[in-house]
């Protein structure tokens, strides 16, 4: 593979090569700094229309119940009526729920997960199965994202890309990912956590780039050619299919040019 990319022309090898070989390091400590705030202080904090799930033993009036973030961010409850829960980590929902039950019930206890993540997304183009946005949950690493989604030989894992667009101050940052290198060693330093928004791409290897383009530069030839190859290639399905059928022309059967009956 090395030895393809290193013949293509420089025109081909910027094309294919995006931002260069190695992820930028101030961008790549951007990308980590804010995995690791994001990992160790800010859980996932659910949106409309994300779905959660509720469990109380204790408390049958909202035991197993089910919600849906309403449109206004609040879910509707059993004996406490509305409450306004987006915005707010599981673990802040189920501290939410106890305090207000607390007036009904001694030392309420309540547990919630997020059943529904459909607020956010994240998004996977180029060389891979399933184009397009995906669910995040907060835990959506690049090498989960990578794994996930190959589909054949084509994909050039050595130059994952990640674009996270800009939010407020901070521009839109791109770093180039070698994941094979990352799984080879071993080494998870460079797999982020991704964050909602975030673009991934994994371009196909200099080869299969080579292949679509000659395909699509032959594209408008390409019915020409059928035109042309067809009618032999059913020619020889006649001459096939008259070798199996020796038994019936001795029977008085013939054929045509073009396998068509005549006569008995």
């Amino acid at each position: 593979m090395v030895a393809v990319y290193r013949c293509l022309p420089l025109g081909m090898v910027l094309a294919l090569g995006g931002t260069g070989c190695a992820a930028n390091k101030a961008d790549m400590l951007h990308f980590l700094r804010e995995n690791k705030h994001l990992a160790s202080a800010m859980e996932y904090r659910v949106g409309i229309p994300d779905g959660i799930a509720i469990r109380a033993p204790r408390i049958a009036e909202i035991d197993g119940a089910g919600q849906r973030i309403q449109p206004d961010g609040k879910i509707n409850l059993k004996l406490l009526g509305q409450v306004k829960v987006v915005g707010m980590t599981a673990k802040e929902i189920a501290a939410k729920l106890e305090v207000l039950l607390s007036r009904y019930y001694v030392d309420p206890k309540v547990n919630v997960a997020v059943s529904g993540y459909l607020s956010k997304k994240y998004y996977v183009y180029g060389q891979v199965g399933g184009v397009g946005p995906r669910s995040y949950t907060g835990r959506d690493t690049l090498l989960d994202v990578v794994l996930g989604s190959l589909n054949d030989f084509k994909s050039w894992t050595s130059r994952v890309k990640v674009i996270r667009p800009s939010r407020g101050d901070t521009p839109v940052r791109t770093i180039v990912v070698n994941v094979d290198r990352m799984v080879k060693a071993g080494d998870w330093s460079k797999n982020i956590l991704l964050e909602p928004d975030d673009i991934v791409y994994i371009p196909p290897t200099p080869a299969a780039w080579l292949g679509q383009k000659l395909r699509e530069l032959l594209y408008p030839a390409g019915p020409v050619i059928q035109a042309y190859v067809t009618p032999r290639r059913f020619m020889g399905l006649e001459r096939v299919y008259d070798d199996q059928n020796l038994e019936g022309n001795q029977q008085g059967y013939s054929y045509g040019g073009y396998g068509g009956f005549s006569g008995y």
